[in-house]
């Protein structure tokens, strides 16, 4: 097994892994480390495709490169501003999660306005 297939299934590990945790984790931190991991393997697996192309024989191409180091710094200002968020939620409500609304009062049928 080489090493570019040894990344690639990485790559797509930690894709897996992350959209699983994207899925089924309810806290809003855990979502944030989970769509950082998605990212890290579709960054991973975006280079290793890259890598691929320039051993079978394409010219270099920067395109990739310059791609993958510029969704690394929009991933981490995203993150940046999710974490934010989030620590002005639990400064608002003293949680760390939300809470699905409660369900609204009908007002009574019997009594006129």
């Amino acid at each position: 097994m080489s090493a570019a297939i040894l990344a690639g299934l990485t790559g797509a590990a930690l894709v897996g892994l992350g959209l699983y945790g994207l899925l089924t984790d309810p806290h809003p931190l855990r979502k944030i480390l989970a769509f950082n991991i998605l990212g890290s393997g579709v960054f991973l697996l975006f280079g290793i495709i890259a890598r691929k192309g320039a051993a079978a024989g394409f010219a270099a191409d920067p395109v990739p490169q310059a791609m993958v180091i510029t969704g690394i710094v929009v991933a981490f200002s995203a993150t940046a501003l999710a974490v934010t968020l989030l620590l002005r939620l639990f400064q608002e409500t003293r949680r760390a999660t939300l809470e699905p609304d409660a369900p609204a009062k009908t007002p009574d049928a019997g009594v006129d306005g």
